[in-house]
């Protein structure tokens, strides 16, 4: 991530912590050399969610920042109980989200009763409810959760016929809609570049969208990324991802009206009185995707199933999980092995064959 996307993510968790009580605060200060700046922001919605519904279900009178180191030191595993049941139930957060929400406050709770201390030395938490609640049971198993993601990735000569799609085809099949039509020609490098070098590369789309024109290396076929933790990582991409991307930078000072030493790599048409071009944001690559997986015909793909889609092939065309597992950036070998999955055909191919000799005899 650029300094400058870094320094509006912190922008936006002080805006979020000014709502949030003391202790909040300074366990998120205290993080931020830990975690990256997109993974405390989503902390900072997180907390907001609970303090609002520890409100709401009046533990206590005020705002967010009234909330008293107290409350949470009596809060019930029952109450807590009740959290997470308003989680799934009221806001419809699937078991997978409530994880995540509740390791967040798992998170705060070990801060404030192991980390932190007051003057006198004492721990802000004698009691921490959240370490006596469980996560939810995932119970889907890896091939569960490849046979799901079968259908809505990219097999065999789709690869191309999508990227083909997004560079020229669009743009033939809306060409009666001057609106569409013009739209494509303007953005269709870029967003080619876009699909080819998820499809080349398998980044996660806060990766592609944080990387300046410097991240770049023609040479070696690689780019550089900041990944979860915050670590740098050279990343490669395929030959025809190097080959869309050069075409697309041939165009994009020009066409997006840049300054000169405008970093960003991906960015939106110029807009407003003053005609301001801005970094791409996430949002705006996951329903450029989207647009385009709609025409195309297959609804179901987005720009994580596009990284799905990379993941496979690699997988198919090389057999090998250690260095899968480091182009994708996975922190357990146990997600990449989902691959696996998705690639072995051999089992199914075995029973082919049975059903066949049982015909045959």
């Amino acid at each position: 991530m650029d300094q400058d996307n870094k320094k509006r993510f912190m922008e936006r968790i002080e805006e979020k912590s000014e709502n949030l009580p003391w202790y909040v605060v300074e366990y998120i200060d205290k993080r931020k050399r830990i975690l990256s700046p997109a993974s405390l922001l989503n902390y900072c919605h997180d907390y907001i969610i609970f303090f609002d519904w520890l409100i709401a279900e009046g533990f206590v009178k005020g705002t967010r920042k009234d909330v008293p180191l107290e409350v949470l030191e009596k809060l019930t595993r029952q109450q807590v109980e009740d959290f997470l049941s308003f989680l799934e139930f009221k806001l419809h957060n699937s078991d997978l989200t409530v994880n995540r929400k509740l390791s967040a406050l798992k998170s705060l709770f070990h801060y404030l009763q192991n980390i932190a201390e007051t003057s006198e030395l004492e721990p802000y938490l004698y009691r921490n409810v959240m370490a006596k609640m469980e996560l939810n049971n995932i119970k889907e198993d890896q091939e569960t959760i490849a046979n799901r993601m079968e259908g809505k990735i990219l097999r065999g000569d789709e690869y191309e016929l999508f990227r083909q799609f997004v560079a020229y085809d669009y743009g033939v099949q809306n060409q009666e809609n001057k609106k569409l039509y013009n739209f494509h020609q303007k953005n269709c490098e870029r967003d080619t570049a876009i699909v080819s070098l998820i499809l080349g590369s398998g980044l996660r789309l806060s990766e592609v969208i944080g990387l300046d024109v410097d991240d770049i290396d023609f040479k070696k076929f690689t780019v550089r990324v900041i990944r979860k933790g915050n670590k740098e990582q050279f990343v490669y991409f395929s030959e025809q991802a190097m080959l869309d991307l050069k075409e697309y930078i041939a165009i994009r000072t020009e066409r997006y009206q840049l300054e000169k030493n405008f970093k960003a790599l991906f960015v939106a048409a110029p807009m407003g009185p003053k005609g301001t071009t801005r970094r791409l944001t996430a949002r705006s690559v996951e329903k450029l995707v989207e647009k385009y997986a709609t025409a195309f015909g297959k609804p179901a793909l987005s720009v994580h199933k596009l990284r799905h889609s990379f993941a496979t092939r690699y997988q198919m065309e090389n057999n090998d999980i250690p260095k899968l597992r480091r182009q994708l950036g996975h922190t357990s070998v146990q997600t990449t092995m989902i691959y696996t999955h998705l690639t072995n055909t051999e089992l199914q191919d075995a029973v082919k064959k049975m059903d066949q000799r049982e015909k045959d005899e």
